[in-house]
């Protein structure tokens, strides 16, 4: 099958940009090098293409039992202009995927969802809305850019007339941006380095990513690509789907407790309920390396008696640390901050500690 390209496909060749496949879609992964894009965005302000994410409209009166249905959070105690993290549990213990869910009001929502899911949690969502709720695939409709970094808020304030300072972390506005109509505006992001995530319509997409670059021309605002995007969420220990969560695990084990609200019934919250009274067997931990070395997705992790005890899932050359930072599940028991591991990497045995995160 070919690979999707998103809207702005042209717009991101005449930039120069390195394109990848990626989750079914052709993306770009860089336009400069990951490390100066990386630091671009912690120090000033970078703009990401993630228009391969998919969204999801869930309308109606039945709208709220549906999502209480299939997600993890308590989607209930959201307000209007909120937005909540959250996951769809499956049958079997895993996770189906993470996703956002956004309440305009009683009766519409928006479900964010990874791109590489888009029609594996489509026909979930489907399968499982016996309540009859309104479902409507518009991922393709929408370009979806975040603009991240601490100049972001600047940026974007010098094209609207809406208070940006006043939406808060995890709230959106729906309103006018650079003089284009119905912008989903949202205080959220993949980086920890504060900004928006703004969903646009297509046709007025690319009059949209230029006006953005006009107005952080002063900031000299960076196009990102998926490359920086990858080491600064593991920056913050956020979870990627595909490598530190899927359907097999558990989001007990993956530390997703806090968004597993058993105050509601949702899917398989018996069995979940079940694991939280009797422990999980394995912790996604966060790691630090010692010296020198790269930690990879799969590497063994090792206690310090040289026995595995987990692999790595998440790992990378930190640009704002300069030191290689990682994650990985380890056996209950091994997973205590402050204890050294050790992390195979090729033929050496690396020291490394657990450490809390957001490593920055």
């Amino acid at each position: 099958m070919e690979n999707i390209r998103i809207p702005l496909h042209h717009v991101h060749e005449s930039l120069g940009a390195k394109i990848i496949p990626f989750g079914g879609f052709e993306m770009p992964v860089r336009y400069s090098s990951d490390k100066e894009e990386h630091l671009a965005v912690r120090n000033s302000v970078g703009i990401f293409d993630v228009s391969h994410m998919g969204e999801f409209l869930v309308e109606g009166p039945h709208a709220l039992e549906l999502i209480q249905k299939v997600t993890s959070n308590d989607a209930a105690k959201l307000v209007g202009g909120q937005a909540q993290y959250s996951y769809f549990p499956n049958n079997e213990g895993g996770i189906v995927d993470d996703l956002i869910v956004y309440k305009f009001n009683a009766e519409k929502y928006l479900l964010v969802v990874n791109a590489s899911n888009i029609e594996k949690d489509w026909l979930w969502i489907s399968e499982n809305n016996d309540m009859k709720a309104s479902l409507t695939n518009v991922s393709m409709d929408y370009c979806l850019f975040a603009v991240q970094g601490p100049k972001a808020l600047n940026v974007l304030q010098s094209i609207t007339e809406i208070d940006l300072s006043k939406i808060k972390s995890y709230h959106f506005h729906e309103g006018t941006l650079a003089g284009i109509k119905e912008v989903i505006i949202s205080a959220t992001g993949y980086t920890g380095a504060g900004g928006f995530e703004l969903y646009v319509k297509n046709e007025k997409a690319e009059s949209l990513w230029n006006k953005v670059f006009i107005a952080g021309a002063h900031y000299d605002i960076r196009p990102i690509g998926l490359g920086a995007r990858d080491t600064l969420r593991l920056e913050m220990g956020y979870c990627l789907y595909g490598n530190d969560i899927d359907d097999k695990t558990s989001p007990l084990e993956a530390g997703l407790g806090w968004i597993t609200k058993f105050s509601k019934s949702f899917i398989n919250c018996k069995e979940l309920a079940l694991q939280k009274e009797n422990g999980v067997q394995k912790k996604l931990i966060a790691f630090e390396i010692n010296g020198k070395g790269i930690p990879r997705h799969d590497y063994p992790i090792m206690n310090s008696e040289g026995i595995i005890i987990g692999k790595v899932t998440s790992g990378t050359m930190s640009p704002s640390l300069n030191k290689g930072i990682g994650m990985g599940y380890v056996l209950v028991g091994n997973h205590q901050i402050g204890t050294n591991i050790l992390i195979k990497i090729r033929n050496k045995k690396i020291s490394a500690n657990i450490c809390k995160t957001p490593f920055f």
